[in-house]
């Protein structure tokens, strides 16, 4: 089976009734969190921050709320910096405006994947029952192991951001600066959860070791899609029901080997039988 059908058969499967009421998960939950963060800033309010910007442009000394959330202290003390100096003020719109975009974005992004992490299970569970039923499936996959590979790339992900800075004052460079290490994340969480519930430690060596670029080239085109605002709510699952057919499909190649050896063996064994009677 080829990429195409590959995915023709992805989008027949999101498309049933079984997925689309999966669908909804993170969608709901999603913009849930986000509703909640959003009123949650918005409690203490932009015109506080418009004060914040105006007292530090006029040498004032600015007062923070000692109850405030720890990122409005970080995002009081950034306009306290942009708008200090005549030569930051003027950029200092644009960058929160463009900031704030990113934000959003990103952390819809990774709040998503944290969320179908718990529904890949359903998923695939559906999708071995309806296409791949003959499979034996062996899991490496634990509560424990997903929790490390999320703090370790996301970890990782922050000291990309870091490290990254620089790039971020380049035109178009920028981009791939800033999306570059949300991708690294992306990859990573979204390959552990479909594969971890597919396939033994050892089968997923083999697989991933020979079609380790065929999958990037998966994932890669999963994130160019869910760059699209907010399109990553909907569609979340499609990512799992795609990369599963994927692990499927080469998780198939292997056990037929395994059947053909095996049948072999047993024919080997019983001519053998045969010729020591």
């Amino acid at each position: 089976m080829n990429e195409i059908e590959i995915l023709k058969r992805s989008i027949r499967d999101f498309f049933s009734s079984s997925m689309l009421k999966i669908a909804l998960v993170p969608l709901i939950v999603t913009m849930i969190i986000l509703y909640a963060l959003f009123f949650g800033f918005a409690s203490f309010g932009i015109d506080a921050l418009k004060t914040v910007a105006e007292t530090s442009q006029n040498g004032g000394e600015v007062i923070i709320d000692e109850n405030a959330p720890f990122y409005f202290v970080w995002l009081t003390y950034l306009v306290v910096f942009l708008f200090k100096y005549s030569i930051t003020s003027w950029l200092a719109g644009f960058l929160l405006y463009t900031v704030g975009v990113v934000f959003i974005f990103h952390l819809s992004v990774i709040l998503t994947l944290i969320i179908i992490g718990f529904l890949t299970p359903f998923v695939v569970n559906y999708l071995k029952k309806t296409h791949y039923n003959s499979l034996n499936l062996n899991p490496y996959g634990t509560i424990l192991g997903a929790f490390w590979v999320l703090t370790k790339s996301l970890l990782i992900m922050i000291l990309l951001y870091i490290l990254l800075v620089p790039l971020y004052f380049i035109p178009l460079v920028n981009l791939i600066a800033l999306y570059l290490p949300l991708y690294y994340f992306f990859h990573k969480l979204l390959n552990y959860d479909v594969s971890s519930t597919i396939l033994s430690n050892e089968e997923y060596k083999i697989i991933y070791s020979k079609n380790s670029n065929s999958f990037r080239i998966r994932t890669f085109f999963l994130y160019f899609i869910s760059t699209v605002p907010f399109f990553t709510l909907f569609i979340a699952i499609f990512y799992v029901i795609y990369l599963s057919h994927a692990y499927f499909m080469e998780l198939e190649k292997i056990q037929k080997v395994e059947i053909n050896t095996n049948e072999k063996d047993n024919n080997l064994s019983q001519i053998d039988y045969k010729e020591s009677l």
